[in-house]
């Protein structure tokens, strides 16, 4: 069975279901829903593992299912993309009242989850996350968007899913690669909000590496609990919010710079981390044996910790469309102490070149 998690926002609280099975519990979960109609968006690797068992659990309550097919990678999350889904959905006569559900990785999530917001003004969204990255992080919270050829996740909404399904089997079809990617989430709630969590990080990663079933759940369920505490304190990112981009400005910068697919969201987000780490320990008071220890985790976790090579214009460039920046100043995240974050503007360009290099 299940454990259950409650993103708490008064009429629009919704639950986190998280355990093995829980993909094959999909009709039972989700008859809350106003239709016994779904359209299901997702790619077709995850579809050969993943598809067929949810169409057979949605049956089983009483759902007629849809698909529509997207490609897979970083580099169609686009509005090419997101017109293609919407045509589809169109084609369908799908209505109002239609449940979008969202199998797959970030990459479906976020693209499926605009579509929902935008069709008709907006229909009910389910999440069923099937890599550990979107399970502990974008499938959480409401958070949906496409990315830009100028910047990363730049044109989307807030809109909330009616459920989010978390299914620790399918991550024994995720590549290596892929799991790595979602550890840098994991350590990333730990690091900003709950320093007994790091600890247990730091004793448990090499289980999570090897895909131990208890310390994966364990780990998944922490990371949401941090999320949904932060979320349902401020939904729209007007403060306490923007914690969780702790390593995203430096990491949207790779990601966009190296071009979008070349580094997966996760290994951006690890160099990231130790980029704002290292800032950290110049204008926060971050001890620098801190900066090493969470630099020596992800290293561990098998994360880059090294980003690729970008001039320092390129940089600024990159970092001055990053969401946080208010009145042309680049706001950062940075750590006071592992399980303390703050946002800091008015970084010196002096202390920005001495991180850069």
């Amino acid at each position: 069975m299940s454990r259950t998690l409650e993103v708490a926002l008064g009429a629009r609280s919704y639950p986190i279901h998280i355990g093995a099975g829980t993909i094959g519990r999909a009709g039972e979960l989700l008859q809350v829903l106003p239709s016994r109609r779904a359209v299901v968006v997702t790619n077709a690797a995850v579809a050969s593992h993943w598809l067929a068992p949810l169409r057979v659990a949605l049956a089983s309550g009483g759902f007629r299912s849809e698909v529509v097919l997207i490609p897979d990678g970083e580099s169609h999350k686009s509005l090419a993309t997101l017109s293609d889904v919407l045509t589809r959905l169109l084609e369908l006569a799908a209505e109002r009242q239609t449940t979008l559900i969202a199998l797959g990785g970030g990459v479906v999530g976020d693209l499926a989850g605009f579509a929902a917001a935008i069709y008709q003004r907006g229909m009910p969204f389910v999440q069923v996350p099937t890599t550990l990255l979107a399970q502990v992080d974008s499938s959480v919270g409401g958070k949906t968007a496409v990315n830009h050829p100028l910047g990363k996740n730049m044109i989307g909404a807030f809109w909330q899913p009616r459920a989010v399904l978390i299914d620790t089997d399918a991550l024994r079809t995720l590549p290596d690669r892929e799991l790595a990617a979602g550890t840098a989430e994991v350590i990333k709630a730990g690091a900003i909000r709950d320093r007994a969590f790091l600890d247990w990080l730091d004793g448990a990663i090499g289980s999570i590496v090897a895909r131990d079933a208890g310390a994966l759940e364990h780990a998944i369920f922490e990371s949401c609990r941090i999320k949904a505490e932060v979320v349902a304190a401020d939904e729209h990112e007007t403060g306490e919010r923007a914690l969780l981009n702790f390593g995203h400005t430096f990491g949207h910068a790779i990601e966009n710079g190296a071009g979008y697919g070349a580094w997966l969201h996760g290994e951006a987000v690890a160099a990231g981390m130790v980029l704002a780490a290292r800032l950290s320990v110049r204008v926060a008071g971050l001890p620098p044996t801190d900066a090493e220890r969470l630099a020596a985790l992800l290293g561990r976790a098998g994360l880059p910790l090294v980003p690729p090579r970008l001039s320092r214009a390129r940089w600024l460039e990159l970092m001055s469309r990053d969401k946080k920046v208010e009145a042309g100043v680049i706001r950062f995240v940075l750590l006071e102490a592992l399980g303390r974050a703050v946002v800091r503007a008015g970084v010196s360009a002096e202390e920005l070149a001495a991180v850069l290099g």
